[in-house]
């Protein structure tokens, strides 16, 4: 049932062959690496109105000047990655050039800090799309938390499909939202040019607003370059691209800068225009669309849109994590599982893990995206300073063409990224606390994971110009778990007589009905008078205990007489898989058991029922 339902949600296995297949193109990127970055445009000029107007509505013009400096800093971040893109071609992005020019401390803040983003990433977009939802539809209002975690299975499952169908998909509600963002602004702008919009500004740019300080223009700046977020996904990715893949990947990035300036730019100027302030229940976005084109089809069709972005928004998480955990576990930082790839060609376990962390993040915060936008922020803006102070260092390495310009263009992404981390860190400390934690967490995580791995490599090792001859047994012996006397317990002496040189069958009996257990005795030394019976009394419902101890005693005087000791555990084998749930797992935990003996082979007879 399992196989027919998987192959029904994720689809049949692609070979291993039909991998290049799955390359993107620049189009298909676009949707698949830019969502979340382009549905920033949704919320960023939301944050930062939400805390001007924590001053009063006159600040609201401070928007304009705060948004230049955002699409400033977008410039240096998209010059930036697109040198790195050209200088690390492998993917991992921010991970892979802090571990290279710092040293792999830092790329691990690096790492560990995207993987949390990516996180945020998927419930920033999910909670966004579940209020744009909301707004539109009010009586949902009170279930976002479900709405939200069903959108994000939704897309988990997208992507366990492979990445080209997801692309596929994506397609259609990416560029439906560009559409309908476009024709909002060239829309808007025209009406304001032929003054069809009467100009509702709380305050004429320039106007003194009383209180207005540094710090609440910073507090404003970094809460708006919330929009940047998504931008480090394109180099995190270039092994997805199609060939020639840094061209491609370059070229892609470039076009979703264009369009995430001009948006955010835009719909910056508009909210200005029409005086728009933050409402609880219905977005800035929201109101802009009731602004520009009244409560009709066009609004519905740009509610419905910007829904699709934002909740697919988070396929950028999916797109991006996978390959970074897969980056993170080729360096022996995360589990190897994270290497492996799915029926579908992806990385698959990345793909759960995602998925299962950002549902946590949305209950604890309760699908509230203006508790998880801090977090979001400070998440990206750390490894955004390690990576681009990180190629400062690259180029003064290779000093290759006009190194110092790129170096410049560096300077400047990572100085305006450290500022705004370390500024999030002072003044909204209250919500991004959880960070360091977090981070200190996955720190150790990643510790414990390299040393293990270390420490087996070392143990495996074949040593060099020793030759290390094996140990030869005199002999085996065999022990044959027995539970009561039937065909399975038959075949399985059978088979230890043929491999053992001395074989004991060991059965566990209970108070709870002796004359069974008596009846068990008997059949067996009727039916095998050549075997050795042991019967353990157990005055306890539990069999792993006694077989364990004795097991115990039995390898340790084989080992004396240098023979080996196996465990030979019998089970049947149910014609149906499904059929599992209906018997008792008493050989799985005995197995489980045993194997925490290094001195004890365990082995498992399968008897295979017909029907």
């Amino acid at each position: 049932m399992w196989r027919y339902l998987k192959r029904l949600l994720i689809g049949k296995p692609l070979k291993t062959l039909d991998e290049g297949g799955q390359a993107l193109t620049k189009f298909k990127a676009l949707a698949l690496l830019s969502s979340d970055a382009l549905s920033s445009v949704a919320y960023g000029t939301e944050q930062i109105t939400t805390v001007l107007v924590t001053l009063s509505a006159a600040a609201i013009w401070f928007s304009l000047p705060i948004a230049g400096i955002v699409l400033i800093l977008l410039l240096a971040i998209t010059l930036s990655y697109q040198q790195i893109i050209h200088a690390y071609p492998s993917g991992g992005g921010a991970y892979v050039v802090a571990t290279t020019n710092w040293g792999r401390p830092a790329g691990l803040v690096a790492g560990g800090s995207l993987l949390v983003d990516y996180m945020l990433t998927v419930a920033v977009s999910v909670t966004s799309g579940t209020e744009a939802i909301t707004s539109a539809i009010p009586a949902l209002y009170h279930h976002q938390v479900a709405i939200s975690i069903v959108i994000v299975l939704f897309v988990m499952t997208l992507n366990l499909r492979g990445m080209s169908e997801s692309a596929n998909f994506l397609t259609i509600p990416v560029y439906f939202f560009v559409v309908m963002i476009l024709i909002m602004i060239i829309v808007g702008i025209y009406n304001i040019v032929t003054g069809q919009i009467t100009y509702h500004a709380t305050a004429a740019v320039g106007a003194p607003v009383q209180g207005m300080t540094a710090l609440l223009f910073i507090k404003a700046f970094s809460s708006g370059s919330s929009s940047l977020t998504g931008v480090e996904a394109i180099s995190n990715a270039v092994p997805n691209f199609k060939k020639p893949k840094t061209n491609n990947a370059a070229a892609t990035l470039a076009i979703m800068a264009t369009i995430l300036a001009f948006f955010f730019g835009g719909i910056t100027f508009i909210n200005y225009w029409l005086g728009i302030k933050p409402m609880a229940t219905q977005t800035v976005l929201s109101q802009i669309g009731v602004g520009i084109f009244g409560h009709g089809l066009m609004y519905y069709l740009l509610q419905t849109a910007t829904a699709m972005i934002l909740a697919v928004a988070a396929n950028t998480g999916f797109s991006a994590f996978p390959i970074l955990a897969f980056n993170l576990a080729k360096d022996k930082n995360l589990p190897h599982a994270y290497m492996d790839r799915g029926d579908r060609l992806g990385y698959s376990n990345g793909i759960i893990t995602l998925a299962a962390g950002a549902i946590a993040l949305i209950v604890i915060f309760n699908a509230q995206t203006t508790l998880l936008i801090p977090l979001y922020a400070v998440g990206v803006f750390v490894p955004f300073a390690l990576s681009q102070s990180g190629m400062i260092i690259h180029w003064r390495r290779e000093k290759t063409g006009f190194w110092q310009g790129k170096a410049f263009i560096n300077f400047v992404g990572a100085f305006i990224s450290a500022a705004i981390a370390i500024f999030l860190f002072v003044t909204r400390f209250g919500n991004v606390w959880p960070y360091p934690l977090v981070m200190a967490l996955l720190m150790w995580v990643f510790h414990k994971i390299h040393q293990h791995y270390k420490t087996v490599a070392e143990q495996l090792r074949v040593a060099e110009n020793i030759e290390t001859a094996p140990h030869h047994y005199d002999g085996a012996t065999v022990i044959v778990l027995v539970s009561n006397v039937t065909r399975v317990t038959k075949n399985a002496i059978d088979y230890a007589e043929s491999i053992g040189d001395y074989v004991i069958a060991m059965h566990v009996s209970f108070d709870q009905n002796p004359n069974k257990e008596k009846e068990t005795v008997t059949e067996f030394k009727r039916d095998f008078p050549n075997v050795r019976f042991v019967d353990i009394h157990s005055s306890y419902r539990s069999v792993s205990g006694p077989v364990l101890r004795f097991c115990d005693v039995i390898a340790k005087r084989a080992a004396e007489r240098n023979y080996t000791t196996t465990v030979l555990v019998p089970q049947f084998v149910p014609r149906r898989p499904w059929q599992n749930i209906l018997h008792n797992q008493t050989s799985l935990r005995l197995r489980s058991v045993l194997n925490s003996r290094e001195n004890i082979i365990v082995s498992t007879y399968n008897y295979h029922l017909k029907q």
